[in-house]
């Protein structure tokens, strides 16, 4: 036993200065990849604004709608354009504030403010978050909107990739009255996104 242990000793020595050697290209290995991710993300930020998605309430319109159809279709589009993919939650504020709007989505504090509270904590984790809407349904007060809804720019058109959600409305006199919503998430991450952001209660309004 005695000869045996400084031999091993010195063996396990040689293994350590030998990997002292690999430690700065190992840790230059691991940092590579977070320094490039950290790059992307500045540069997609950069994009956002240059890549922001337009929704083109012409080419999805229905030539059946009343003049106040349109006319409902058009405000729900800048509400939309203007929350979801521009990001401006002070012209949002400004615009429909006010508006007596019920939330019929459980997850969402009630009102306006509870929408764009949901919408900026996506924002900030997400900042190419956007509604890419494809359809418009309009019939009377209520608007509809079916959407592939995404949180990165390279998901975009990726029917794999995000979330569906299909939007109601009820307008009032120029204002949103109320809101009610169905989601399918598309991938498992978006399983999971819906998963650990749908379980709070926020509001006491019936789901219908």
């Amino acid at each position: 036993m005695s000869y045996f242990l400084p031999v091993a000793l010195g063996q396990n020595m040689a293994r350590l200065r030998r990997l002292s050697l690999w430690a700065p290209a190992v840790l230059l290995m691991a940092w590579l990849p977070m320094a490039a991710a950290q790059a992307h993300t500045g540069d997609s930020k950069d994009k956002v604004a240059a890549d922001v998605i337009r929704i083109d309430l012409d080419a999805l319109s229905k030539a059946t709608w009343t003049a106040q159809e349109r006319e409902n279709a058009e405000l729900i589009t800048d509400f939309i354009q203007h929350i979801m993919n521009d990001h401006d939650f002070e012209w949002v504020m400004q615009k429909h504030g006010e508006d007596n709007y019920v939330q019929h989505n459980r997850n969402l504090a009630e009102g306006i403010p509870g929408v764009i509270e949901s919408v900026e904590g996506i924002v900030k984790r997400f900042p190419e978050y956007t509604y890419d809407v494809k359809k418009i349904y309009v019939d009377g007060d209520f608007v509809i909107f079916h959407s592939h809804v995404t949180m990165k720019e390279e998901d975009r058109g990726d029917e794999s990739k995000g979330l569906i959600i299909t939007d109601t409305w009820r307008v009032v006199d120029g204002e949103i009255r109320e809101h009610w919503d169905a989601i399918q998430p598309l991938d498992g991450s978006m399983r999971f996104f819906t998963l650990m952001n749908g379980g709070k209660i926020r509001n006491t309004n019936s789901i219908f």
